[in-house]
């Protein structure tokens, strides 16, 4: 995602299936073959992100590898019930039944082998589908990265907001406005008791007759200045209250 590039694009280049490439990106371990291929898998993908594959490597190991599967290998033993006697009366390890059990074991290990090669070159290749096949996959990760795009806006406009309530002490005249010049309270004579719902913007205007209130900014209580005019204020996350000269106060007029 840092990079801008689309998960299509990395299938293709590393013939490493997309549900396998976001199981790596989530770490669900389950999802994948075995932690042989997890680390293939791993190695592949951060060259193509130019990444340090082999600290990843490393890192999986120490912290999703169990040591019994660490002990692993791609490796078939020859059955003892079946292995050939050796002659009697002769030196061990010689002999035609030695030579036949040593070639049977070496085509053992070379079967056990080809089969590794053949199921790794299987699901690597698997990553070369038709084409229908890839634009769904491409559709669902690009709406899969366009939501993740759209939450993120969203988190960074949810941070900026702030929070604002009044509650006057007596009378009071009240203009307030919100983003994209809303009037939340549309010049009114607020009464004592008349508390106002909490309000949420990027930015606040407001203009208040007198000082006979107290301003909720994000919980936080604030009073208003003794003033023989009427007093304006903008109100931000970053910039907190600052009070308005005469001719910037807000009109709901």
């Amino acid at each position: 995602m840092r990079e801008r590039i689309d998960v299509s694009e990395i299938e293709a280049k590393t013939k490493i299936r997309a549900k396998y490439l976001r199981a790596l990106e989530n770490e669900e371990w389950s999802l994948l073959p075995g932690p042989t291929f997890v680390k293939s898998f791993l190695r592949t993908y951060a060259q193509a992100l130019g990444l340090d594959g082999k600290a990843l490597v490393e890192e999986y190991r120490l912290h999703h590898e169990r040591p019994s599967e660490a002990m692993l290998e791609p490796i078939v033993s020859t059955p003892q019930s079946r292995r050939p006697r050796a002659r009697s009366g002769g030196p061990p390890g010689r002999g035609p039944d030695a030579s036949a059990s040593r070639g049977y074991a070496i085509a053992v290990g070379v079967i056990g082998t080809i089969i590794v090669v053949l199921v790794v070159l299987l699901i690597l290749g698997g990553g070369s589908s038709p084409n229908t096949k890839s634009t769904v996959t491409s559709t669902s990760a690009n709406g899969r990265s366009a939501g993740r795009r759209a939450a993120a806006r969203h988190t960074r406009a949810s941070t900026q907001l702030v929070a604002l309530s009044l509650r006057p002490t007596s009378t009071v005249y009240v203009c307030l406005i919100g983003d994209d010049g809303r009037r939340l309270i549309p010049g009114v004579d607020l009464q004592p008791g008349e508390a106002t719902p909490t309000y949420h913007a990027r930015r606040f205007l407001v203009t208040l007759g007198n000082s006979s209130v107290t301003m909720l900014v994000d919980g936080i209580p604030r009073t208003v200045p003794p003033s023989a005019e009427a007093i304006g204020y903008s109100i931000t996350k970053a910039d907190g209250r600052h009070r308005l000269a005469a001719a910037q106060l807000p009109t709901c007029t």
